[in-house]
């Protein structure tokens, strides 16, 4: 009925609640409504099930493939912001860490803006100053006034020259306090980085002495913060990894809930890849890249 809520109807009928949910449990019972699930959902959720059941993952949110892969990632944002919204409430989580990507971009866009005056947004990792989907300060920014929070700053590049560099920068006391709140998070927002033309990091954020072709023979398939993993879910043998200025993948382990956010068919790898290393325990992506991570995971098993 106009898509109104049982309560609406009963205000406009002069009808209670639950007198109108027992007349449409009769109309139901009659044949005078039915209800019909879309098959599109349907696959969807059956996939929403394979994932929690192979993967381990406490929760997953498949949402159908549109017919224009630019859309997937402001799709995939509304699925995440309505989901985030939704445990902001119920979870109350002190701290938030927040990576970085276009598709986090559009999630923070769709988040429902509310007051968590004591909640922490915490940047996990660098990044670059061109364009905001690099911009990891403006992501946790935004974030942040969304939800009239506070904000830390990892202030510093994606990368440093050198591992060295990277164990000094890490170490100077001006980090301390973002690095120690980093450490402590309720909960990451985590988007997956593939390694074709269209990723972000390939494009503008690779150091210019790290080689695409170098990734791919040390077996990467994508990044997590920065940190570049084979197709099992471990961090591949490059020097590229310890030099990322980011929180490292396996303190993730510590954090209660890490929410992994990504999709589009060229995400299936590096989903899946996330998926085997155990890396998230909340997925939201479309049907295409969870149908295809599923199907690269069982390749495997």
């Amino acid at each position: 009925m106009e898509n109104l809520t049982q309560a609406e109807i009963g205000e406009r009928l002069g009808l209670t609640r639950a007198r109108v949910n027992r007349m449409l449990s009769e109309a139901r019972n009659s044949g005078i409504v039915s209800i019909r699930l879309n098959s599109e959902f349907a696959s969807c959720t059956e996939l929403e099930h394979q994932l929690r059941e192979r993967c381990g993952l406490d929760d997953a949110v498949v949402i159908p493939s549109p017919e224009n892969p630019e859309l997937v990632a402001s799709l995939i944002g509304m699925a995440a912001g309505a989901y985030l919204s939704k445990f902001l409430e119920e979870k109350r989580p002190r701290t938030v860490g927040i990576g970085w990507g276009a598709t986090l971009r559009e999630t923070i866009r769709h988040v429902t803006p509310a007051e968590y005056p004591e909640l922490w947004v915490v940047s996990m990792m660098g990044g670059l100053s061109r364009g905001l989907e690099l911009n990891t300060f403006e992501i946790a920014g935004e974030l942040a006034r969304r939800l009239h929070a506070k904000c830390s700053y990892l202030a510093a590049p994606i990368y440093a020259s050198s591992r060295r560099s990277r164990d000094t920068f890490m170490a100077q006391e001006v980090y301390a306090e973002v690095l120690e709140r980093v450490g402590r998070l309720d909960l990451a927002l985590l988007s997956l980085g593939d390694l074709s033309p269209r990723s972000l990091l390939v494009r503008h954020g690779l150091p210019p002495d790290v080689a695409i072709d170098d990734l791919r023979a040390a077996g990467a398939v994508g990044d997590v913060l920065g940190q570049y993993l084979d197709q099992s879910g471990r961090q591949i043998n490059h020097g590229i990894n310890s030099r990322a200025i980011a929180l490292p993948i396996e303190k993730l382990a510590k954090t209660p809930t890490v929410m992994l956010i990504a999709g589009g068919t060229n995400k299936a790898p590096v989903i899946a890849a996330a998926l085997q290393g155990r890396i998230g325990k909340v997925l939201v992506t479309d049907e295409k890249a969870a149908a295809g991570a599923l199907k690269l995971i069982g390749k495997r098993q």
